[in-house]
């Protein structure tokens, strides 16, 4: 990393300052914050997933243009894009280009971005993007991307076994194609293990490695200020907003934590839905055999802990992490009682959603609910009223009450980000700032094409934290992010045409 980056941190421990060597930027002297505010990044981006990958990739001066070579179905769109077509989508206006286009996501940028990378996807047709990619050096824009592990986020923590629900060509990245780096064809589903495997070679492959500090665990994320006379001001960031601090700790060997403090002039948040599972509330449920991950199953499994002779493994869910762990327990012929809310007529069961011929297996399990299996026993409009520590767990029907011996309880009835490095939570972003974030009922509330938190400039949010929950979708975060950052970066005179090195 160029030695403009290492001057943007300071670490607050005397301990060896892990997060600047593997970073590769030369070591701070300074081992406490400094009284005098040092220089800032212009962007921190926490999460590491596939959202922030995207947007480092666009930050790092990847332009998309319009490839003349190729037409594009939609004709209105086709020649709004020939108005322009010199100047990259990121100079242009996307209000005007997002007009008129409808699809699967509630963000019109995200719907432009996916037609220009997979035309009619939703048709079923696999038209080639649109687009050609060129690198500016002039237009990169510093930043740093703060993750728990490798590039990837939580596919390396997903269960290997199963297959995506999205085809392998809608998990693709710009610029890199799924099928050069997999033995799959784009029309296949694919494998966790195998999406994050493109994700790390993706980030080696674009140079974005510089970018990315791994093991990294940001603990708060707030506004700096200070006191003047009784009274607080934050200290503007000269971009027009006020500084962000970004504090967290780096994991390095043996445990140890390395704490470090980044200055921000914008922070966005990448991520994702998965670090707080949604729990039950119901007594027992903190009992240690009530797991609310698929891959806790598998563990069990693997390590024989559960076999044929078991009681039966309580599922609770009726979405597709509930019906993964059903094909995963009677894979290996475990007994499973499968227990959710909804009735196996609700149009809104997920199983009766997908294309049958696409996911057999999914709709074997509704099979399963909607038949008499062996070793399989569905509990339709039920919920679970307790759990006790001799292993018994007590079901509430419509007019019943039962009581069922059982070796092991998977809660899987979704997830929450966790934003506990915010004020509150991030609850006063929500739309519905009286209720906590959630990525279905309640996402952050975001400007439609530039995803600035309405309710806190400098602050972005991407992917699933906005609804966007699918990532051919949460692709259009990065383009609206990067556009809007390269604007106002130009009226303020703030990109210097040297390969985005000296960004003063």
């Amino acid at each position: 990393m160029s030695r403009t980056f290492f001057i943007f941190l300071s670490l607050c421990s005397s301990s060896v300052p892990a997060l600047a060597q593997a970073a590769d930027m030369p070591l701070l002297e300074e081992t406490t914050l400094p009284q005098e505010r040092p220089s800032t990044l212009p962007v921190v981006i926490i999460g590491n997933g596939p959202s922030g990958i995207c947007l480092s990739y666009l930050l790092s001066g990847y332009k998309p243009y319009l490839d003349l070579s190729t037409d594009h179905p939609n004709p209105v769109l086709y020649r709004k894009l020939q108005e322009t077509k010199h100047l990259p989508i990121t100079e242009q206006d996307l209000e005007y280009l997002s007009e008129g286009l409808e699809g699967r996501s509630r963000n019109p940028v995200a719907l432009l971005f996916d037609t220009l990378l997979h035309p009619n996807a939703d048709f079923g047709y696999e038209f080639p993007p649109v687009l050609q990619w060129r690198k500016d050096k002039q237009q990169h824009i510093p930043h740093l991307v703060l993750g728990k592990a490798t590039p990837g986020g939580a596919w390396h923590a997903m269960e290997g076994s199963m297959l995506t629900i999205s085809l392998g060509i809608w998990m693709e990245l710009p610029g890199v194609n799924y099928k050069d780096l997999t033995n799959r064809k784009c029309s296949d589903r694919a494998t966790p293990e195998e999406i994050s495997s493109y994700y790390l070679n993706y980030v080696k492959l674009k140079g974005l490695q510089k970018n990315f500090i791994d093991n990294t665990y940001v603990t708060s994320v707030q506004k700096l200020c200070r006191g003047h006379e009784g009274q607080v001001e934050c200290i503007n960031s000269g971009v027009g907003g006020a500084l962000w601090e970004v504090r967290g700790y780096q994991q390095v060997q043996n445990d140890t934590h390395v704490p470090f403090s980044l200055f921000a002039e914008n922070v966005v948040l990448a991520t994702g839905a998965s670090d707080s599972p949604i729990r039950l509330g119901v007594e027992g449920e903190d009992l240690p055999f009530v797991f609310h991950s698929v891959s806790d199953l598998g563990l069990a499994v693997s390590r024989r802990k559960l076999d044929i002779n078991s009681d039966p493994v309580l599922i609770i869910g009726a979405g597709l992490s509930a019906a993964d762990a059903v094909l995963c327990a009677c894979n290996s012929n475990i007994k499973v009682l499968h227990v959710f809310r909804k009735s196996v007529d609700d149009p809104d069961l997920i199983f009766k959603q997908l294309p049958k011929t696409l996911y057999p297996e999914y709709h074997k399990v509704y099979n399963m609910i909607d038949s008499l299996f062996f070793d399989y026993t569905s509990f339709p409009e039920h919920c679970v009223v307790s759990l006790k520590p001799d292993m018994n767990c007590l079901l509430q029907g419509n007019n019943s009450l039962k009581a069922i011996k059982i070796s092991m309880a998977l809660v899987l009835i979704g997830t929450n980000p966790n934003l506990f490095f915010l004020k509150g939570q991030g609850q006063y972003l929500g739309q519905d700032p009286s209720k906590p974030i959630s990525c279905k009922q309640n996402p952050i509330d975001i400007h439609p094409y530039t995803f600035e938190c309405t309710k806190e400039p400098g602050l972005f949010a991407m992917g699933p934290l906005v609804g966007d929950n699918f990532i051919r979708f949460l692709k259009g975060g990065a383009l609206a992010i990067t556009s809007c950052l390269l604007t106002r970066l130009k009226k303020k005179g703030k990109l210097i045409s040297n390969g985005g090195n000296n960004f003063i």
